[in-house]
């Protein structure tokens, strides 16, 4: 069975998506990425949505959907992205912070940014997955 890894920070539409969308295209054999948070918003932040569109030609808004901690599965590791002094708590095996600070509000090369380093520290985490279980 493969590993499950949440990526969790408040609000579930930014970050945490993003890691989410980007650990299912370029690490689907690795392990089983979820998304979660706290608190829900009504939709996925749209220019995370479009920057994901752009590098890797996956839309969010229909592959994906701002959820709950209790709508996902128990989970391995939790990743949670930065949000300091509310970060939600769940149950896992390994926990780490990647403190990667909002890109909401900010221009398109902070999204971009934000999605480089998701993506080297989910290149990080493919290759050390199999110490934490």
């Amino acid at each position: 069975m493969k590993v499950k890894v949440a990526f969790v920070c408040v609000h579930n539409s930014c970050r945490s998506q993003m890691a989410e969308a980007i650990s299912k295209i370029i690490a689907p054999d690795d392990f089983d990425a979820y998304s979660a948070g706290t608190e829900t918003k009504p939709q996925i932040n749209q220019d995370a949505v479009a920057v994901i569109k752009e590098l890797y030609g996956v839309d969010m808004n229909e592959t994906q959907k701002s959820k709950l901690l209790s709508d996902i599965p128990p989970v391995d590791i939790v990743i949670t992205m930065g949000c300091n002094v509310n970060c939600p708590y769940l149950s896992c095996k390994h926990r780490e912070d990647w403190g990667l600070e909002d890109p909401t509000g900010k221009d398109k090369s902070e999204f971009i940014k934000t999605a480089q380093i998701i993506e080297q520290k989910v290149q990080e985490l493919k290759s050390r997955i199999s110490s934490f279980c």
